[in-house]
C-alpha cells in the first residue's frame, strides 16, 4: 500500500494524517499539541511517529500545511475601495491569508506609516484595469520603492506597467513577485495567478522568517498556508458533491467560512459588480473563536440579539476563562455544553457575515439558498459527542432571525477526521485520492 503524511501545524495542534494513495482512505491519524515554545517540527515529528513507524518512514511523502505563528498577514493597496482594492481583497481571502489592511488610493506618508504598523507579512499591490488608470499604481509601487520597502510584495496590476514597475522594484531592494491583473477588466475577477503569487511568497519568506524552527526543514516541507489548502480541499469537495456547499471551521481564534456557489450568468449582466464575482470565497471572522477570540463571540452574539441579558453575564464568565486560558478542555457535561454554545454562536455570527457580504465586500451578500451541504469543522466538533456537533450546525440552519436566506435543503456533517486540509493537500499530486478522502465526508 502507497501512502503519504498530511499534516496541518496549526497555532495550537498538529494534526497528522496518513492517506492510502491508491484507495484515498484514511489509514491513522494523530493530533499532537503545536510546539510553538521550542520547536515545531519536535510536535510534527511526534505526531508523525505515533502513526507510522517502521523503516520506511522516510521514504513516505510528506505534505504539510501551516498556520502556525498567525498564518499569512496580508496588505491590499489599490485604486479604488470599491473596485481593484476591494478585488484584491478577495484575492487574498482566497489565497489562504488573513487580510489585515486595505488601502486605496495614492499612497501618502499617513497611508504608509499605517501600512507599515498593520505589520504584514505580504503586500498584494494591485490597481488598474489592463490598459486603464496606471498612474495610481505607479505611484504606490514609486513610494515602495522610496521608503526602501522589505517586506515582499506581490504585483498584481495594469499589465501595461507590469516590466517598468517590476524593475523599479527590483532596484531598490524591494522582494517582489509578478501576477497577472487581479482585476483585467470591470467585472472580470482573475485570482488564480495572484493566489499562486501569494502561495510562492509565504512558502518562500513568511515561513523560514517566523522563527518556527531551527534549520531550513520545516520550511522545505510546507507546501502551503492551512486555509489555502483547506479551501483547495473545499473546492475539490465541491466537484465531488455536485452543488453549492458551505464550510464553517470554529477555531480557537478564528472562524472561517467557505463557501462554494454555481457561477450564475446573471453576474456578467448590468447588476454585475464593478470589483467581479468570486464564487469561490472565504471570511475570516478574528473576532470568533472558542479560546483566545471567545469574549468576542459574546460581545457579537450580543449586538446580533443571538443571547439576552440573563445568558450573558454566564457566558461572559466562561469565555474570559477560555481566553485567559487557551489550553482548557471541559471536564464535565456543564463545560463541554458551555463549548457547544460558544461554538453555536460563533458559527451563527459568522454565517450572517459571510451570507451578507460583511467581510466579503459584495453588496448582495451571498445567496446560499441553494447550497446542499454544510460542513462544519474545528476542534470543537470534532471532539465533540455527535448530538453537541450536530446542535451546532443546526443553530446555524435555523437562523431565521439572521437577515439572510436559509439553505433550502442542506445536509449538515462534521469533518470528523480532518480530510478537507488533506485532501487539499494531495488535490494536485494525487487528485483521485483527494477525491476518494472527501467521498468518506459524503457517506
Amino acid at each position: 500500500m502507497s501512502v503519504a503524511v498530511c499534516a496541518d501545524v496549526g497555532s495550537t495542534y498538529t494534526k497528522v494524517a496518513v492517506v492510502d494513495l491508491d484507495g484515498g482512505g484514511l489509514v491513522a491519524a494523530a493530533a499532537v499539541p503545536t510546539t510553538v515554545g521550542t520547536d515545531v517540527l519536535h510536535g510534527l515529528d511526534a505526531a508523525v511517529a505515533a502513526v507510522v513507524s517502521g523503516p520506511g518512514v522516510v521514504d513516505v511523502p510528506w505534505y504539510v500545511c501551516s498556520s502556525a505563528g498567525g498564518g499569512l498577514r496580508l496588505a491590499v493597496v489599490g485604486y479604488e475601495p470599491l473596485v481593484t482594492a476591494q478585488a484584491g481583497r478577495r484575492v487574498g481571502l482566497s489565497a489562504g491569508a488573513d487580510v489585515v489592511h486595505v488601502a486605496a488610493g495614492r499612497l501618502g506618508r499617513v497611508g504608509l506609516s499605517a501600512l507599515r504598523a498593520a505589520r504584514p507579512d505580504v503586500v498584494l499591490l494591485v490597481g488598474g484595469t489592463d490598459g486603464g488608470d496606471a498612474e495610481t499604481l505607479t505611484h504606490n509601487a514609486t513610494r515602495l520603492a522610496r521608503a526602501r520597502w522589505r517586506v515582499p510584495v506581490v504585483l498584481a496590476g495594469n499589465v501595461e506597467v507590469r516590466a517598468e514597475l517590476h524593475a523599479l522594484l527590483v532596484g531598490a531592494g524591494v522582494p517582489v513577485t509578478v501576477a497577472d491583473n487581479v482585476l483585467p477588466r470591470i467585472g472580470v475577477l482573475a485570482p488564480l495567478s495572484a493566489r499562486a503569487a501569494i502561495r510562492q511568497v509565504f512558502l518562500r519568506h513568511v515561513i523560514g522568517g517566523k522563527g518556527l524552527s531551527r534549520g531550513g526543514r520545516f520550511a522545505r516541507l510546507v507546501r502551503a498556508a492551512t486555509p489555502d489548502a483547506v479551501l483547495t480541499g473545499v473546492e475539490a469537495l465541491a466537484e465531488v458533491a455536485g452543488g453549492d456547499l458551505v464550510v464553517v471551521d470554529v477555531g480557537g481564534a478564528t472562524t472561517d467560512v467557505y463557501s462554494v456557489l454555481t457561477p450564475d450568468e446573471r453576474a456578467d449582466g448590468p447588476g454585475r459588480e464593478v470589483a467581479g464575482a468570486l464564487w469561490r470565497a472565504r471570511t475570516v471572522e478574528g473576532d470568533l473563536g472558542m479560546r483566545w477570540s471567545a469574549p468576542g463571540v459574546v460581545r457579537a452574539a450580543a449586538e446580533e440579539r443571538l443571547v439576552g441579558p440573563a445568558e450573558v453575564d454566564g457566558l461572559t464568565a466562561a469565555a474570559a476563562l477560555r481566553a485567559a486560558d487557551p489550553g482548557f478542555l471541559p471536564a464535565d457535561a456543564a463545560g463541554r455544553a458551555v463549548d457547544a454554545r460558544i461554538a453555536a454562536l460563533a458559527a451563527t455570527v459568522a454565517l450572517r457575515r459571510h451570507a451578507r457580504g460583511v467581510g466579503t465586500g459584495e453588496r448582495a451578500g451571498r445567496d446560499l439558498r441553494d447550497v446542499r451541504l454544510l460542513v462544519g469543522s474545528g476542534g470543537v466538533l470534532r471532539h465533540a459527542r455527535d448530538n453537541d456537533a450536530v446542535g451546532v450546525l443546526d443553530a446555524v440552519l435555523t437562523d431565521h432571525a439572521g437577515g439572510w436566506a436559509l439553505p433550502r435543503a442542506a445536509r449538515p456533517v462534521v469533518d470528523a477526521e480532518y480530510v478537507l486540509a488533506a485532501a487539499g493537500l494531495l488535490a494536485a499530486e494525487h487528485p483521485g485520492a483527494a477525491r476518494a478522502l472527501l467521498r468518506t465526508l459524503l457517506r
